[in-house]
């Protein structure tokens, strides 16, 4: 059983890494020209939050929240530990959709593999829930 706790670690570590990387959060600039400018930056960055893009900086405090809730799961096992993480990551999962709100142009690729890994990192609780209901 400790295994299956554990291994409820990988996925937040991912995510946690991808959001590292500076590709996650977008913002689109305008030119006088009409030209559009695409930068892209990390999940922990202020610059998007400067620029009141919130979903990255507010899925990456999440992630540091499920993450930290998945190594105390790991170690304790208890079950509420198990319903907060999961919650916490189904909570990350949709603040990290939130940049679709101003438009298809502002997601990235990258965000929308955290986004996977968080809805992953649910999925993987909600399963490994129902295997302790049923025994």
């Amino acid at each position: 059983m400790k295994k299956t706790r554990c291994l409820c670690l990988i996925l937040p570590a991912v995510a946690l890494i991808l959001e590292a990387l500076p590709y996650g959060a977008v913002l689109n600039f305008k030119l006088y020209k009409g030209e559009i400018i695409r930068q892209t930056y990390s999940y922990f960055s202020l610059t998007p939050f400067g620029y009141a893009n919130f979903g990255p900086m507010l899925t990456a405090v999440l992630t540091c929240g499920v993450a930290l809730l998945a190594v105390l799961y790991c170690i304790y096992g208890t079950d509420n530990l198990r319903c907060m993480e999961r919650d916490l990551s189904l909570i990350a999962a949709a603040a990290s959709l939130s940049p679709l709100f101003m438009g298809l142009d502002h997601f990235s690729f990258v965000g929308g593999l955290i986004t996977l890994t968080l809805l992953g990192q649910w999925l993987c609780l909600w399963f490994t829930g129902k295997k302790k209901r049923k025994k």
